[in-house]
């Protein structure tokens, strides 16, 4: 399975140029037969990468892929770092491992085959075209410590796309990450624990990086990527940025817990001052965003005055 992988890698990127790559060339240049490289092509298109194909031309990927260097990662991070070509999702191998990680501890994948988003959703996985990575967290008292946990990982993430110069970013209580308006990335925080004792918590993170039309149209709502930016840091780069930057915080976090992001929030806050409409199930309420409390609930000024409000199926809409 990993020989075919790295032949499968092989192939994408002899295909990430601006030219057509005929299948007789890759066959050539890679050692195989031309029907091989038929079926890798074949089986990429299936993971989800955009291949054109034009008879008498050959290939040529439909948008440029980042891969992982995994020798550059794992040197780059102190910490262990577990890195697939594919596998069901990354929360769930470092959950199923938990009793036997560090705080640090990530893993990352090039294609998920069960991605998930908050609420159940599907997280759109295609192979090497996004950044999907999970990183593990030990919290010593308990899921009471948790509080506010995953916009503290909102604001790390911000404060990362910021130092490759991406711009026009904000965050959308509680933690999806915008730029320009348009989803750029989502948070999954999942715990085991129990109140009062040890805490394994595992922070999910999926990134847009460079998105194709054909993976767009299966996402309900607007999305942007960082195909567009005029810096895009290569998905090595990003992740070990993350990486450091998240064990930064969450360091921070443990000590001081969400109060000390208070400030850094209401930078990137993009509904601070908006009116708006929080639907808390089947009830709406109309008000003005205040920003957050320390326990990481939402605070807005309504007919009652200041009112909070945290968890359930809360969303949050624009009153424009």
């Amino acid at each position: 399975m990993v020989e075919q992988w790295q032949r499968k890698r092989e192939i994408l990127l002899a295909l990430d140029s601006e030219q057509f790559v005929s299948g007789e060339s890759l066959a050539s240049q890679l050692g195989v037969s031309r029907t091989a490289i038929s079926n890798h092509i074949s089986t990429l298109e299936e993971y989800g990468v955009d291949i054109f194909s034009v008879k008498g031309k050959g290939y040529k990927l439909a948008n440029s892929l980042s891969l992982i260097d995994e020798a550059q990662l794992k040197s780059a991070i102190t910490q262990r770092c577990f890195y697939y070509n594919e596998i069901p999702s990354t929360n769930a191998f470092l959950l199923k491992h938990s009793e036997e990680l560090s705080s640090g501890d990530i893993c990352i994948a090039e294609y998920q085959s069960a991605g998930r988003g908050r609420r159940g959703r599907t997280w759109v996985s295609p192979y090497g075209c996004h950044l999907y990575c999970s990183m593990y967290w030990n919290l010593p008292q308990g899921m009471a410590q948790a509080t506010g946990l995953s916009l503290v990982v909102a604001c790390s993430l911000v404060k990362v796309l910021n130092s490759f110069n991406i711009e026009g970013l904000g965050v959308k209580w509680p933690n999806d990450i915008y730029l320009d308006n348009k989803k750029l990335a989502g948070v999954l925080v999942e715990m085991n624990g129990q109140a009062g004792i040890e805490c394994h918590l595992v922070i999910g993170i999926g990134i847009n990086m460079s998105m194709s039309k054909s993976q767009g149209d299966k996402i309900d709502q607007p999305w942007s990527d960082l195909s567009q930016s005029r810096s895009l840091p290569s998905k090595t780069e990003l992740a070990t940025a993350l990486q450091h930057q998240l064990y930064e915080d969450l360091t921070l976090f443990e000590k001081e817990g969400l109060s000390a992001f208070l400030a850094r929030w209401k930078q990137v806050d993009i509904f601070d001052g908006e009116k708006v409409k929080l639907l808390l199930g089947d009830k709406c309420i109309d008000g003005v965003c205040q920003g957050i409390d320390e326990t990481g609930s939402i605070l807005l000024k309504t007919d009652k005055g200041i009112e909070a409000f945290v968890g359930g199926e809360i969303s949050l809409r624009s009153a424009t």
